[in-house]
This record gives structure tokens, C-alpha cells and sequence, in this order.
């Protein structure tokens, strides 16, 4: 099976919204190769395989972040509709209901780039730990190091006290 689209691509157009990764109904229209009215159309058909944990629609406030944030070129992009925004499950959902070879091919690309993602986040999350601890290390090692320049600063600021000589001192000549 060749790959349709690169990951890469599929990647970008993966957005965190809600605290969840999604891909919006235009960008999986043109993955699937259907128009995104046939999309939608299709989702208001299988209602029912569309929970809230698999798909949702875009508050006016979020589509207007999108635009400010160049995923959407203008509202007008838009067509009138505010998108759906489809999770990894929702996805591979919306690939069945289709039910196109090409649908069928690029979830599975999708799918792909939702597992990529995860994994990248996860290897972030640990070098994040990972540099926490290094931090909280160096932190320690500096106030150690401090504590030791303080104590060398008191010896070297405090005046020698006279020394008392031990064993014989010969007596002083008179004269």
C-alpha cells in the first residue's frame, strides 16, 4: 500500500483544541477525497457514531482563533458553517461511514500521524522530567557552592590571631 500523504502533512493539520488532538472537517474532506458538504452530510446521517469524545463542532471564539492563528485563511473559508473537529477515533470513524478505498487508505494515515504525535509527546514529557531534575540538581550543587565561597570568604576576612611560640626562646642579650 503506497502512502497517500505524507504523515508530515497529515501532522500539521493535527490541532489542540479542548486539550485534544484534532483534525477539522475541511482537512479530512480533502485527505478522504470527498467534498466537505458530502462530509457533513455523512456525519448527520450516523449521528449516533459521532459522540462528543469523537467529534464536535467549533465555537464561533475557536474558529475565530484558527483565522488569527492562519489554519483558516478568513471566516468566508469557512462557507457559512463553523467546522467539526474530529479526534482520532472520530476520524477513523468518519473513514467507515464513508467507506471509500481512499477514505480507508488515508485513515490510516491519520491514524499514523495521531500515534506519531503521541509518541513525540511522550519522549517530550520525559526529557521534560528528565531536565526538571537536572535543574533541581544544579540548583542544589549551586547553593552548596555558595555556602562553600561564604565560608571561605569569612576565613579570609577574619584577622590571624597572634600565634604563641612553642618550645625555647633564648634569652635577649642585654645591649
Amino acid at each position: 500500500m503506497r502512502d497517500l500523504i505524507p504523515i508530515e502533512t497529515i501532522e500539521q493539520r493535527i490541532y489542540l483544541l479542548r486539550g485534544q488532538k484534532v483534525m477539522l472537517s475541511m482537512d479530512l474532506a480533502r485527505l478522504y477525497g470527498v467534498e466537505t458538504r458530502v462530509l457533513n452530510q455523512a456525519v448527520k446521517r450516523n449521528a449516533k457514531r459521532f459522540p462528543g469524545d469523537f467529534m464536535f463542532m467549533l465555537t464561533p471564539r475557536e474558529a475565530g482563533l484558527l483565522v488569527s492563528q492562519n489554519v483558516i485563511p478568513h471566516r468566508k473559508h469557512l462557507g457559512g458553517h463553523l467546522p467539526y473537529a474530529f479526534t482520532e477515533h472520530g476520524a477513523v470513524m468518519l473513514a467507515s461511514v464513508l467507506n471509500s478505498p481512499i477514505a480507508v487508505e488515508a485513515s490510516i494515515q491519520v491514524v499514523r500521524a495521531f500515534v506519531r504525535l503521541r509518541r513525540m509527546v511522550s519522549a517530550s514529557r520525559t526529557l521534560a522530567r528528565r531536565l526538571d531534575g537536572l535543574e533541581r540538581e544544579v540548583k542544589s550543587h549551586g547553593t552548596h557552592i555558595q555556602s562553600i565561597f561564604s565560608l571561605i570568604g569569612r576565613l579570609m576576612d577574619s584577622p590571624a590571631k597572634p600565634r604563641r611560640q612553642i618550645g625555647f626562646t633564648p634569652p635577649e642579650k642585654p645591649g
